[in-house]
């Protein structure tokens, strides 16, 4: 290691040892008591002399949650005036210069009102850490970016606001808040979770016993896998080496297909713990000047998601897919592919079938894995 790197590394471990503990509960489902426990701990915390404050809490109007607030300091919110409105957020400045210990920041997910100083809570959420605060925060697994389309095909519901996952990678601890599918239900039957007029529609839609049951069974993993990554990056990392799995996410200008290619990759290259590369080749016919604005700005949020999620964007413009395909693989050392199913179109679907017996080929030879994604 030169001295420069040297220098790096320790500066790196300087601004580690500065930085806030971070620890975030997840849920199945909104009502399993994420906010409640956090209450909880604020409440034990302070009893051990820590300086906890309360930054942004959100009761949803349940009567155990506002009396399990009482007695909790509060930094108060933040008023902003929007389109003729008086919202309220938390207030990221007034955290800041106050400078508790800990602060509790409920509903990770959120969307800030437009003028504040971040577009979305964890982006506050990440400048208080970086200021050497401790959070403890909540989120539902359905807000999880590279899950969000597992959510939306067990619930049938498409989850606008989401968390990237490298915010889930930031923190120290990661607790699931569990329960079973019949105590949940209960709870919302005896009005904890929801108003009366609002119980049945939610027994009849997000509440459907299958549907938790598959939510739970996505959260128990996502915390246990979230679990794993903490053992492999801080138990054993010494003794297991470099990993050389590399990950690559052949996107298209196509709306959807490739947005669930960039979260599988995404997904892989998390449980690997390593990188992932998403390509978009620009044919001839896709150059800027001869594709609408629509499929540009497809484009342009499949590039966006990739980043969120870790990745790093290449955009290759070359006649010849398979063969950039195959170099970026050589040049990049790829050791798996995840793309859509390729379409063959007549007349010249031979020579398309042709080409990609080859691309195969080259595939075995490199021994480079391929998935092929519906």
């Amino acid at each position: 290691m030169g001295k420069e790197e040297n220098v790096q590394y320790f500066l790196d471990l300087i601004k580690r040892s500065r930085r806030g503990k971070f620890k975030i509960y997840i849920g199945m489902i909104a009502g399993v008591g994420k906010t409640y426990r956090m209450l909880q701990e604020a409440h034990e915390l302070l009893e051990n002399g820590i300086d906890v404050q309360i930054g942004y809490i959100e009761t949803h109007g349940r009567t155990g949650t506002e009396a399990l607030a009482q007695g909790l300091p509060v930094i108060p919110r933040k008023k902003i005036f929007y389109k003729a409105k008086e919202m309220e957020e938390m207030d990221l400045e007034g955290i800041l210069l106050q400078h508790p210990e800990l602060v509790i920041v409920d509903e990770l997910a959120h969307t800030n009102v437009e003028g504040s100083q971040n577009e979305k809570r964890w982006q506050d959420v990440i400048e208080l850490l970086n200021a050497g605060i401790s959070v403890i925060s909540a989120v539902n697994i359905q807000h999880i970016e590279s899950l969000n389309e597992e959510v939306k095909n067990i619930a049938g519901i498409e989850v606008k606001e989401r968390i990237p996952d490298s915010v889930l990678q930031e923190a120290d601890e990661v607790v699931n808040i569990d329960l079973t599918a019949e105590e949940l239900i209960n709870r919302l039957k005896a009005g904890k979770i929801y108003r009366p007029e609002k119980i049945q529609l939610a027994l009849n839609n997000f509440f459907k016993t299958e549907n938790i049951l598959q939510l739970r069974e996505l959260a128990l993993k996502e915390v246990a896998f979230r679990v794993e990554k903490k053992v492999e990056t801080e138990v054993v990392a010494g003794d297991m080496g470099i990993r050389h799995e590399k990950f690559l996410a052949c996107v298209s200008s196509n709306e959807k297909t490739p947005r669930h290619i960039i979260r599988k990759a995404a997904r892989l290259a998390a449980h690997y713990n390593t990188t992932f590369i998403a390509l978009y080749v620009q044919t001839p016919r896709e150059n800027a000047d001869r594709i609408g604005l629509a499929t540009q700005r497809h484009l342009l949020n499949h590039f966006k998601l990739a980043t969120e999620l870790g990745g790093e964007v290449m955009q290759i413009a070359s006649p010849h897919v398979w063969k950039t395909i195959v170099n970026t693989c050589r040049t990049r050392q790829i050791t798996t592919i995840c793309m859509g199913q390729p379409s063959f179109r007549m007349p010249a679907s031979w020579i398309k079938i042709n080409r990609y017996r080859k691309f195969l080929n080259a595939m075995r030879e490199m021994n480079i894995d391929l998935i092929i994604l519906a």
